[in-house]
């Protein structure tokens, strides 16, 4: 992966907004995907937000047979806890999404009113990248994904975001990530003292409506 910044879509809820959910895809897709998802929100009493959703850069997926696809990082085998995971990969996207925690710093938006949030594989971006920040964040979204290198991340993460909020979601039926790795990275950071609020949905791999009011609900008690 060659490139040195994430293009990305972005959806405004309001005029000059200070406040940035900077929102992470899954394996194989794209961040417009989720532009219309800003729609569903009630973010009433909420200040205007910035939502910002970067295209993860294209990389052959070994578990597909090294087809090129968006990736934040490579798949071998698949979502099991015990599976290799590409570390290096991990590694280089999060300095490609902490590069838009900058550049949102530079517009003028600081990091305690800045978001990381993230479906599957972009969840466990939105974890691993958030509670490794040297910054306080305001909080961080991670649905139907997992943490990655659960064996580095208690050295490799800064207790500044020892405190950050963060929602985690997983649906009970879900065929790509195994469910029990949504539990375990709830136990694994309840354990090291974080602050989740987990929710558990009917559901196979996707968002549903009640999981979208319920974080909706928690934004709201965050921002409003």
């Amino acid at each position: 992966m060659n490139k040195s910044y994430l293009q990305y879509s972005q959806a405004d809820t309001g005029a000059d907004p200070k406040t940035t959910v900077i929102w992470m895809h899954g394996l194989g897709d794209h961040g417009s995907s989720f532009v219309p998802l800003v729609r569903e929100f009630d973010l009433t009493g909420c200040p205007p937000i910035r939502f910002i959703f970067p295209h993860a850069p294209e990389r052959p997926i070994t578990v597909n047979g090294g087809y090129p696809m968006r990736a934040w990082f490579d798949i071998y085998d698949g979502f099991d806890s015990t599976d290799m995971e590409d570390s290096e990969g991990v590694l280089e996207s999060q300095k490609l999404i902490t590069g838009l925690i900058e550049q949102e710093k530079k517009r003028g938006v600081t990091p305690d009113r800045i978001l990381l949030a993230g479906f599957s594989q972009g969840c466990a971006m939105a974890l691993y990248t958030g509670l490794c920040y040297p910054e306080k964040l305001a909080g961080i979204i991670g649905l139907s994904g997992y943490m990655p290198l659960i064996y580095s991340f208690p050295d490799d993460r800064n207790p500044v975001n020892q405190n950050t909020p963060i929602f985690l979601a997983h649906g009970t039926q879900d065929d790509v990530v195994p469910f029990s790795r949504g539990e375990d990275t709830m136990r694994l950071l309840r354990s090291l003292g974080y602050h989740v609020d987990w929710n558990a949905y009917h559901m196979p791999h996707t968002m549903s409506l009640p999981e979208v009011n319920d974080l909706s609900a928690w934004l709201r008690q965050l921002l409003g």
